[in-house]
């Protein structure tokens, strides 16, 4: 197939050079082989050179019309770092930058974007500002994660990208919160893909961003098994979440991955690469939810010490220099929603007011502000199975 594509593009320009000639085969187009090639063009595009390859990206819009931003997503989500690079051009020719952005944003939060990806988000991370953030380091050590699973003991240049570029943790953090800095910090400590020195030069970049930390590398093992205080509510969530990770999505995985393997021809199968990947992300989900579910303790906040803020309360603040007034309920670790002003107690705010009582000014990320009122929030009425277990977050 790329020969064609070679072929029909030779033919292209010797017209343009030679408008005398003509061609016996008007119906036969580079916007025709493309939407007759579309599903193969992650593998046609790798092998042609990069001026051809630019020139078929750059046809996708009239070629496949409403559909060519889809295509060019997935083409983007390939193991081919040039193929990477051009396409936000296109997308960007085309009026369609918010679509990009978008599609990135998606591809960071759900930990889904390939290495060669974040190693060009990483290079123009000037042009993408709002996407350089603690999220950023999990979705790379998310990719680094699948790297080895498939390539174990080889460094990608993804991960040397990762040690060597010393401003990039800066980029990441500068803006962020405490209680995001303190989960990655987590998160490298019980990752596997660094021996111990890279690691602590790793987790010594995040310090530096946030001195306070530091007891958490001196400390790295009690840390680690710090409980986490929950709702019920939030644990049973949690729960039915690896309940259904476990019974549903890893065996349908397996079968994804059976079935593709019986394709044939594992260098070229599109579908055996996307089922491992997969493998290696529920596989990683996996092990978080069973490590979050091993350090979570159940509570329903009841009866909570209403003489200080403390977890499972609900304090009124008023800003000191606006006078205007706002309500916070701290609940557990995984209790936040931030429209409704609900907030777990391990973020900057949380952090920031536990342990104050009413009348003291404290100063959180926003501003200084003065505690008015503390009172309990509403009790979370624990299942009645959740009642029964004696060791209420184990699994």
């Amino acid at each position: 197939p790329e020969l064609a594509f070679e072929l029909l593009l030779g033919r292209d320009d010797l017209l343009e050079s030679f408008p005398q000639l003509k061609t016996t085969h008007i119906g036969l187009t580079l916007e025709k082989l493309i939407v007759d090639e579309e599903r193969r063009l992650v593998l046609i595009l790798p092998k042609l050179p990069a001026a051809k390859e630019k020139r078929i990206l750059q046809t996708l819009p009239a070629a496949l019309g409403e559909r060519w931003s889809a295509r060019a997503s997935q083409l983007m989500q390939a193991t081919h770092g040039r193929m990477v690079a051009q396409i936000p051009h296109v997308f960007r020719d085309a009026g369609q930058h918010a679509e990009l952005q978008e599609m990135l944003e998606r591809s960071v939060r759900e930990h889904s974007a390939t290495s060669e990806m974040l190693v060009w988000l990483c290079a123009e991370r000037n042009d993408w500002r709002e996407l350089i953030n603690p999220e950023l380091l999990a979705a790379i050590l998310s990719a680094l994660e699948r790297e080895q699973h498939s390539a174990p003991g080889r460094a990608s240049k993804l991960q040397r990208l990762l040690m060597e570029d010393r401003q990039l943790f800066q980029d990441m953090f500068g803006n962020a919160d405490v209680g995001l800095a303190r989960d990655a910090l987590r998160r490298l400590q019980l990752s596997p893909l660094f021996d111990e020195l890279t690691k602590r030069s790793l987790l010594a970049r995040i310090v530096k961003v946030f001195p306070d930390l530091e007891n958490m590398i001196a400390g790295a093992q009690p840390q680690e098994k710090a409980a986490l205080v929950v709702s019920w509510s939030s644990l049973e969530k949690r729960k039915a979440e690896y309940e259904e990770l476990v019974k549903k999505k890893i065996p349908e995985n397996i079968k994804e991955i059976a079935l593709a393997r019986s394709y044939g021809d594992l260098s070229e199968n599109f579908e055996y690469k996307a089922a491992k990947q997969m493998q290696a992300v529920l596989a990683r989900q996996r092990a978080e939810l069973e490590q979050a579910l091993q350090n979570a303790r159940g509570t329903s906040f009841e009866n909570p010490d209403t003489s200080r803020v403390s977890i499972g309360t609900i304090i009124t603040v008023r800003d000191k220099a606006s006078k205007k007034q706002e309500t916070y309920t701290i609940l557990g670790a995984w209790d936040g929603n931030p429209d409704r002003h609900i907030i777990s107690y391990q973020t900057a705010i949380g952090q920031a007011l536990l342990g104050h009582k009413a009348g003291e000014v404290v100063a959180l990320p926003n501003g200084e502000f003065e505690i008015l009122s503390i009172e309990p929030a509403p009790v979370d009425i624990p299942a009645p199975e959740a009642v029964s277990e004696a060791e209420p977050a184990s699994v």
